[in-house]
């Protein structure tokens, strides 16, 4: 089985244009590359366009989604593997689990969410898998002004950084998830070896 990309996004049917042309174009670079998708199995927003053109594309699509969203008729049922679970953070622990690589594009509330909850998992060393952040014409700009300002009121070492690669565009994704930027842990959170 290809390796899977885990790919947070939007679920809005609101966006402009270009936010799905280039969800579109992104999945099917993701095939090109041999790769597979694990996502929140959606069939609505950029979510929708990924897993579609994933599968359309011949790629294996992996959707997990929680059962109140399934019932809503939210879910790609088209998908490889579609996993029903109970809770959102059952859902983000099983899609983390069975990803090799994280892509974040553009999205909301949830979307931020998720991509920082991982980027907090992989601060205290706890996950090891490369993360890209799609900054597709300047949407995540505050974020990572916000991000230099936590670390210059020192709230985290400038090792926050270092932990994800942003990028401007889908283009720009394939080579940091072969070749991860290195990240070391803060002292604090790296494995100690047993005394003696």
């Amino acid at each position: 089985m290809a390796r899977l990309i885990c790919v947070y996004c939007s679920s809005s049917d609101q966006l402009d244009a270009k936010y799905y042309r280039e969800a579109e174009r992104f999945s099917r670079q993701l095939v090109a590359h041999g790769w597979g998708l694990v996502y929140g199995g959606g069939n609505r927003g950029v979510m929708g366009v990924v897993g579609r053109t994933v599968k359309a594309a011949g790629g294996h699509v992996v959707g997990i989604i929680p059962e109140f969203m399934k019932t809503r008729e939210l879910a790609l049922d088209d998908a490889n593997e579609l996993i029903t679970v109970t809770t959102l953070r059952e859902r983000k622990q099983r899609m983390e689990e069975r990803a090799d690589g994280f892509v974040t594009l553009p999205g909301g509330i949830g979307t931020l969410e998720e991509f920082t909850e991982m980027l907090t998992l992989r601060y205290l060393n706890l996950v090891h898998k490369p993360m890209i952040l799609v900054n597709q014409d300047g949407f995540y700009d505050d974020l990572l002004r916000f991000f230099e300002r936590v670390t210059r009121e020192h709230f985290k070492s400038t090792g926050l950084h270092d932990l994800f690669t942003a990028v401007n565009t889908v283009d720009e994704v394939w080579p940091h998830l072969e070749q991860p930027k290195p990240f070391t842990a803060d002292e604090l959170w790296r494995e100690r070896k047993a005394a003696g």
